[in-house]
């Protein structure tokens, strides 16, 4: 059944479905993961240090392979990729489910991840070459940064809930069934996209893989081992000139895995480098928040995560709302309205943080669940937007590794920023003081995604378009 604009609407629907729920997997877990780890610390014998690499093995392995899995999508297809993908993911959640020791703990995470890196970006690619431009794709993409956001804030809720009741192998059990009905219905519903004839860059795939994961672990050291840290110097500083020569032999190669006109449209370009500050800003959001509700407030792993509640549905609210504000207003007001009104919620709950009550933090929170529910939609539209669809997969790639290396670098920013002037501290007023300092650094990050998104994607599409001619 071939996928485009001949498909009929039931049948786009279900090709939705299947694109969201393989997407939510993927969101889903990363989140229970977090509240997970005091049980996974204690039963597994990990150490203290040994635990961050349940996180770390699986963010290098998803952010390193992003690229060549976007590419693998289009020579080989995306919904093989994406079998590929849910296929990895699936088996690799399983060892992690009846894993014993810290060894085979963490490299069934890096699996996952490698899992991870196929079917991110073939789910993207097949919403954007299942939909048709207009309104039937900015709905579909709405829909997509909706479970984006709200899983990631359901996934605290579920994995507290799970940890406290259950066992947090069952959050990593149920990837299994789901993996496997999402396969079947993949294979019956959603059709083979065209292949691009090519090869693979085999010296822009393992540029781009070593360049991300030595600046990913670099910025991830720094979190423990802070910045004078030669090490962590020497990594995020041989990531950067890694990244430097993959642009250069992208710029020569003739089959590109990562397309440098993609960055020619000024609004997609600013709306990469607008999720990477975006997503740093509110993945430390929910890192700071999470311990500070546990250590400070003296919440429980399941009450911490059903705190996020209003987060989560009023960014659900939100997000379901988008398609019909955005036909209404147009996407580059939403974005910036959304961004506004994260950047309030940013600021009031730094204030807030100040004070050790859940009540305080409650409309802050909720404000910056809206930011994100408006927000992401249209800031996964504009990273896509005016793409052919041979470059779908690429662009799809580029999309999720801003994502990705924003939720890494803006972590580790976060992390080091919150370290400053809390000497002398300690006990709940250090933890308090450090998760305030945290979210003034994430309302700057959010301030300069509005500089972004009023620059470059609330203008009228024609003039950018223009700009971009003219520049």
């Amino acid at each position: 059944m071939p996928i485009g604009p001949n498909a009929t609407a039931p049948n786009k629907t279900v090709i939705l479905t299947i694109i969201l729920i393989s997407y939510v997997m993927i969101v889903l877990d990363i989140s229970i993961v977090l509240t997970g780890l005091p049980r996974i610390h204690g039963e597994l014998g990990f150490s203290d240090a040994g635990l961050a690499w349940v996180s770390t093995a699986y963010t290098l392995a998803f952010g390193g392979c992003l690229l060549l899995g976007a590419r693998a999508g289009d020579i080989f297809g995306r919904r093989r990729m994406l079998l590929v993908g849910l296929t990895i993911f699936s088996l690799a959640s399983l060892v992690i489910g009846v894993s014993q020791t810290p060894a085979v703990m963490i490299a069934a995470r890096a699996l996952q991840g490698v899992g991870s890196a196929i079917l991110a970006p073939s789910t993207l690619a097949l919403l954007q070459t299942s939909f048709e431009p207009g309104p039937e794709r900015t709905r579909a993409v709405s829909y997509y940064a909706a479970a984006a956001g709200v899983s990631a804030a359901f996934g605290l809720v579920v994995g507290g809930l799970l940890a406290d009741l259950l066992s947090w192998r069952v959050g990593f059990f149920i990837n299994l069934p789901i993996g496997i009905a999402m396969m079947i219905a993949a294979r019956r519903y959603v059709g083979e996209t065209e292949r691009t004839p090519g090869t693979f860059d085999i010296a822009g795939a393992i540029l781009s893989t070593i360049g991300i994961v030595s600046l990913v672990y670099g910025v991830i050291r720094s979190a423990s081992t802070g910045w004078s840290d030669l090490e962590t110097q020497a990594c995020v500083a041989f990531g950067i000139v890694m990244l430097i020569l993959f642009a250069v032999v992208e710029s020569h190669a003739s089959q590109p895995i990562m397309p440098l006109s993609l960055f020619a449209d000024r609004e997609r370009s600013a709306a990469y480098g607008a999720r990477a500050l975006f997503l740093g800003a509110n993945v430390g959001f929910y890192f700071f928040v999470a311990q500070f509700l546990q250590s400070v407030v003296g919440l429980s792993s399941s009450e911490a995560g059903i705190a996020f509640l209003p987060t989560t549905v009023v960014n659900f609210i939100v997000a379901m709302s988008a398609p019909r504000l955005i036909g209404r207003y147009r996407a580059g007001r939403v974005l910036v309205t959304s961004v506004v009104t994260g950047l309030i919620g940013m600021i009031w709950l730094s204030f807030a943080m100040q004070q050790a009550s859940l009540t305080a933090l409650v409309i802050p929170m909720m404000l910056i669940g809206a930011g994100q529910g408006g927000a992401l939609g249209p800031l996964t539209a504009s990273g896509i937007a005016r793409v052919p669809s041979e470059r779908a997969g690429a662009a799809s790639g580029l999309v999720n590794v801003a994502h990705q290396l924003g939720s890494s670098l803006g972590l580790g920013v976060l992390v080091a920023v919150a370290a400053i002037g809390s000497q002398g501290l300690q006990g709940t007023e250090l933890l308090a003081r450090r998760a305030s300092l945290a979210m003034e650094a994430g309302s700057v990050l959010v301030a300069m995604t509005l500089i972004l998104a009023v620059m470059f994607m609330a203008r009228p599409r024609a003039r950018l378009e223009n700009a971009s001619t003219t520049a």
